[in-house]
């Protein structure tokens, strides 16, 4: 009988821990955290290696580097989730959020973003004064000219919600390097390409949840022909980024350039598919893999170069 005791107080405990920590990690959006994390570690990697310094001799560098950017990242998120809290009830894709269902408060909310954002810009000025200039340029471009300003006023908020997702390798190289370079540039401007076409595959799937919450994404005011022309054109500012990079070697352009074909032709097949749907929502994960691939390769490619 004790046993059966134990069982059942764990089994009423357990599902409320695992609810908290599943709504815990919605609001600080865990998944743009994590993706965000890659490239700025990547950032931060290259300038380690194009410098000729070993990140063991700096542990506590990326410590201040890589935590302040969790940190920042995960507060903005936090921050978007409080303001579009009377938007997100009319998306699937949104409406489970804890500030939807009522699980976090919006005090509680803007507290957790505030403290976020406050720790995090102070633990990236500890790694350099770039650094923490460059976190405060994101988080002013994804809260304030994105989730504020562009995202329900302008088609274009794609375009300038690119900005703010672009930053993150930024903020990882002039941790390390303030005074950037061409490489800092090259990570910036391929995070910023290939956003554009991530993001409209994923506003095809999800047009009429953005016409009913007023969101102008491109395809609910240009329609798909429109959208799957820009995706065209964005995938094609790709192909010559990578050879902003050089100093990895010939294996990884040719690797880049080989992701790049591929998408390229998913793309071209989208002005013959019988169904837009599904297949934007090949053109997403194939976005998803890209972006791991081509930045993980690059970590890889510099041990070798």
């Amino acid at each position: 009988m004790s046993n059966g005791r134990a069982i059942t107080a764990s089994s009423d405990v357990n599902p409320v821990t695992t609810s908290f920590v599943k709504d815990f990690l919605a609001l600080i959006k865990i998944g743009i955290v994590n993706s965000n994390m890659v490239t700025t570690f990547t950032g931060l990697w290259l300038a380690f290696q194009f410098s000729n310094r070993h990140f063991l001799d700096e542990l506590d560098l990326m410590f201040y580097t890589l935590f302040g950017a969790a940190l920042i990242i995960a507060g903005s998120g936090a921050m978007n989730n409080f303001i579009d809290r009377d938007i997100d009830p009319v998306m699937s894709r949104t409406k489970s959020r804890p500030t939807v269902t009522g699980r976090f408060k919006p005090t509680a909310v803007l507290s957790v973003s505030l403290s976020f954002l406050v720790v995090g810009e102070i633990l990236l000025f500890m790694a350099s004064v770039s650094a923490g200039v460059w976190g405060l340029a994101g988080i002013i471009s994804y809260v304030v000219l994105y989730t504020m300003w562009s995202k329900r006023k302008h088609v274009s908020n794609t375009i300038v919600g690119s900005i703010s997702g672009a930053i993150p390798p930024v903020i990882g190289w002039a941790a390390v390097e303030p005074a950037l370079g061409w490489g800092a540039l090259s990570l910036f401007l391929i995070m910023f390409a290939w956003q554009p076409p991530h993001f409209y595959a994923l506003a095809m799937k999800r047009t009429e949840e953005y016409r009913a919450a007023g969101i102008p994404m491109l395809p609910v005011v240009k329609g798909f022909a429109h959208t799957k022309r820009s995706m065209l054109l964005w995938i094609l500012v790709l192909f010559p980024l990578p050879f902003l990079l050089m100093q990895l070697g010939i294996w990884f352009l040719v690797l880049a350039t080989v992701l790049n074909l591929g998408w390229l032709a998913l793309a071209l097949k989208g002005f013959k598919a019988e169904d837009d749907l599904k297949w934007a929502k090949g053109m997403f994960i194939y976005s998803l893999n890209y972006m791991t691939i081509m930045f993980v390769s690059m970590i890889i490619f510099s041990i070798f170069s």
